[in-house]
């Protein structure tokens, strides 16, 4: 492999194009079993027939683990919304078509959204209190079956050449109710400093799913307590706040 073009560098991974593939390099003290599930997940998510890229292998590069999959040319729907601001409107709306494209699937191995934000609240720095009304108000949110992305944003969506859309990194993929993936972008919006984003998109996933907002917003403390466990600094500085602000709901 020549792992000579780094396309992303984030937190603990490193992300390099090697000719048709794309390469993840994982830190060497990342979790193997991490590792494991983020492949497993997409290679399940694959069998959807989603158009996402295939993984071709999971292999050490130095010590390192990574997974190789297909390399997607193109460009991603955060890049075009920021080079073009008349096509902001049109990005957004072809941005939640794709989201519910995904709401759409069934993939019935992945494991359970909830139980997984049952775990995220147990590790977030909140006091007990908190924790015991966030994990009461999740028993009272559905416990759908729909496949959620976990991580859907402008920028883990490729459009090629040809108009075709490439769903990226599925990392935390789950089944679970679309209404909290929705919760989690609408949050990955707000962090990106783009609130008037935030509000249109959920303006629009709302109306096109026929729901009210509060459906959605029911779902934000919980996301945001879950989100925060691996948040760095600023990231839990905003994220807590809607925590801990829950009685002024």
């Amino acid at each position: 492999m020549k792992l000579d073009r780094v396309l992303a560098v984030r937190n603990a991974k490193t992300i390099y194009r090697d000719g048709d593939r794309c390469v993840k390099v994982f830190n060497a003290e990342y979790s193997k079993a991490d590792v494991l599930n983020e492949a497993l997940n997409q290679a399940r998510v694959e069998e959807t027939g989603l158009s996402i890229p295939r993984i071709h292998e999971v292999t050490l590069i130095e010590g390192k683990w990574a997974i190789v999959s297909d390399y997607i040319r193109g460009k991603t729907l955060a890049q075009m919304m920021q080079e073009r601001e008349d096509c902001r409107d049109r990005c957004l709306e072809q941005f939640v078509d794709l989201q519910l494209q995904v709401h759409a699937q069934r993939c019935p191995l992945l494991s359970n959204l909830k139980d997984k934000m049952r775990q995220k609240i147990e590790k977030a720095d909140l006091d007990e209190a908190v924790c015991s009304d966030l994990h009461a108000r999740l028993e009272d949110l559905p416990d759908l079956r729909c496949l959620c992305h976990g991580d859907f944003n402008p920028s883990n969506v490729i459009i090629t050449q040809d108009g075709t859309p490439f769903i990226l990194d599925w990392s935390h993929a789950s089944q679970g109710d679309g209404g909290a993936d929705a919760a989690s972008t609408y949050l990955l919006f707000c962090l990106n400093g783009d609130m008037n984003g935030a509000v249109k998109y959920l303006e629009l996933f709302c109306s096109k799913c026929n729901i009210k907002q509060q459906d959605v917003e029911k779902w934000m403390p919980i996301v945001a307590a879950a989100r925060s466990v691996h948040g760095n600094a600023r990231e839990r500085g905003f994220l807590l706040p809607w925590v801990r602000n829950m009685e002024a709901e």
